[in-house]
């Protein structure tokens, strides 16, 4: 008897701890537990006093392990059952975990008030949020976009008595101390290494600027091509800017200097000033003011037309701006341009118009050589909804004390931080690929692809460098947007905040008549410097728009970053 109710007891005690360690895991059933294991250890006490009696016999002990049993289950059934407020306490996320999101939130929300807002109203926003100024922490995915377009500025005049612009070999501010400034300095605006870009890039960026930059744009012998930019309907932002290089490359064959005059997609109210209708809302002027001023003087002057001082767009053929001659003056360095683009799986040697392709790439960097002050907003604004949150986090994470509750923000910044890092380029999670999905009314020129092919390709980059798992996508299709649903478990997607189409037979035209001529042009030209920005490209060589992007990267030290593309172009 001794023996099966010992037996007995030690099931009922292994049952009892195997019910309890799986509760153990959950706090809110612990009360529940130790209640419940109180009472078995009255009940087993109860017990060995009646079975040493001889009260019990071994059946109804039995019966009573099998109740007991039944009961154990039951009372772990119950747990689920919780008081409010265990039930509150199971619901949310530790204090810790709460307070870090709600900072990320409040960080984030600082940050939002000094983007494009006057000073008076980022303080004002910043008061309403209990954020001082002054321990507002450094947004790292931000840049300043009025001391940037300064130094550009700085950067794209020719200086004293008109000698060259202040380039050198220093990628610092240039405050510190006087450098040694030389004509041999290469520009500014070309990232990289000679072998990281298409052949000498550093040489024809430089002499394109001197030849658009002349010392006295009075001189007789300076002559100029005076043009607007296309405005025919059907026309896209791609063909305009394919046009425009088009026009630079007669400019330079003439001897003239380029000039650039209406551009529709800036007239708009974001563009003020003089800078409405005009490049220069958007990226630095193609030329010097001087020589802007001077165009405009022989447009009105009698005889400049027929003397061939002054030529217009009109003097021109479409065949010749289209498909005239690339500069020669260079030699043929698109001869020598290295295989790095992928299409069916086999990278592409040469083709047909290879002299175009590097000509518009060359073209294409120096009228985007720098972006204004405005364009410099429109990328924080897209860097912050995209990428703010994954900063403010990241910052938290690397403070030593409690923010905003201890002093993190301001204090004097040392030289290395003032004329060295501050002109690092603005954080984004790296590395990224880039991803230009072109559906719709492209189908008329180009075999349309869906997105599930781009994403096989941006698996064949990841299969090579896993640790990529960021993408910024472009498109104007809602469905691909929708898509992106399917992928989310192994990328992280993103992308501009704008309405898309929801059906693939409207125009491009039409589309972006329904956003506006503000938005329909300021959010591509922001995926167009993202997409240049971005460690690999995938993309369709089909479209005018990725064709420019693959050469704004192949002058920005991406070459050998490749590019593949889910389908060939016409010069393929």
């Amino acid at each position: 008897m001794e023996d099966a109710s010992s037996s007995n007891q030690r099931s009922l005690e292994r049952v009892v701890s195997q019910k309890a360690m799986q509760m153990s895991n959950s706090f809110p059933c612990q009360i529940c537990v130790v209640g419940f294991l109180s009472g078995i250890c009255i009940a087993s006490l109860t017990m060995a006093t009646l079975t040493s009696i001889g009260t019990f016999k071994y059946s109804h002990f039995s019966m009573l392990h099998l109740s007991f049993n039944s009961d154990l289950n039951s009372t772990i059934t119950q747990c689920s059952f919780k008081p409010k407020d265990i039930q509150r306490l199971t619901d949310l996320k530790s204090r810790k975990e709460i307070d870090q999101d709600e900072r990320v939130s409040l960080l984030y929300s600082a940050w939002n008030c000094v983007l494009n807002k006057p000073t008076t109203d980022t303080n004002k926003c910043l008061w309403k949020l209990g954020i001082n100024e002054s321990n507002l922490l450094n947004a790292p995915h931000l840049e300043n976009c009025k001391a940037k377009s300064q130094l550009h500025d700085r950067l794209d005049k020719r200086i004293g008595n008109n000698s060259f612009p202040p380039w050198t070999n220093w990628k610092g501010l240039l405050d510190i101390r006087p450098l040694a400034v030389t004509e041999g300095a290469y520009p500014p605006w070309i990232a990289g290494s000679d072998e990281e870009n298409y052949p000498l890039t550093r040489k024809v960026q430089r002499d394109i600027w001197i030849h658009q930059h002349p010392s006295n744009c009075s001189d007789a012998n300076v002559k100029f091509l005076l043009a607007d930019w296309e405005r025919l309907p059907g026309f896209g932002i791609g063909a305009q800017i394919a046009g425009m290089c088009g026009l630079l490359a007669i400019a330079i064959n003439e001897g003239r200097v380029l000039v650039t005059n209406f551009y529709n997609r800036a007239d708009h109210d974001g563009c003020k000033g003089s800078s409405r209708s005009s490049w220069n809302c958007y990226f630095f002027a193609e030329t010097s003011l001087e020589c802007r001023q001077r165009a405009f003087e022989l447009m009105k002057s009698d005889g400049s037309l027929s003397r061939g001082v002054l030529t217009t767009k009109e003097n021109y053929t479409s065949k010749h701006i289209w498909t005239g001659p690339t500069p020669r003056i260079w030699g043929d360095p698109w001869n020598y341009l290295r295989p790095t683009t992928d299409i069916n799986g086999s990278v592409v040697v040469s083709h047909r118009k290879m002299d175009r392709r590097w000509w518009r790439a060359q073209a294409v960097r120096y009228l985007m050589r720098f972006p204004t002050e405005y364009t410099c907003n429109l990328l924080n604004e897209a860097r912050h909804v995209a990428f703010g949150k994954i900063a403010a986090k990241m910052v938290l994470e690397s403070l030593v004390g409690e923010w905003p509750k201890e002093e993190n923000g301001e204090r004097p910044k040392s030289d290395i931080e003032k004329y060295v890092w501050s002109n690092h380029r603005p954080w984004i999670p790296r590395p990224l690929l880039s991803m230009h999905v072109r559906m719709g009314d492209k189908a008329c020129e180009m075999r349309v692809v869906e997105f599930e092919e781009y994403m096989m390709l941006a698996n064949r980059i990841r299969n090579h460098f896993p640790n990529l798992n960021n993408i910024w996508l472009s498109t104007e299709m809602q469905e691909v947007i929708e898509k992106t649903n399917n992928y989310s478990s192994r990328w992280k997607f993103h992308y501009t905040k704008v309405r898309r189409q929801d059906r693939s037979n409207v125009s491009m035209g039409e589309y972006e008549g329904s956003l506006g001529r503000e938005r329909s042009t300021n959010y591509p030209l922001v995926n167009f410097l993202m997409a240049a920005d971005s460690d690999y490209f995938v993309g369709a060589l089909g479209s005018t728009w990725c064709f420019l992007i693959d050469g704004m990267r192949n002058t920005g030290g991406k070459v050998m970053s490749g590019y593949l593309s889910v389908n060939k172009d016409r010069f393929w």
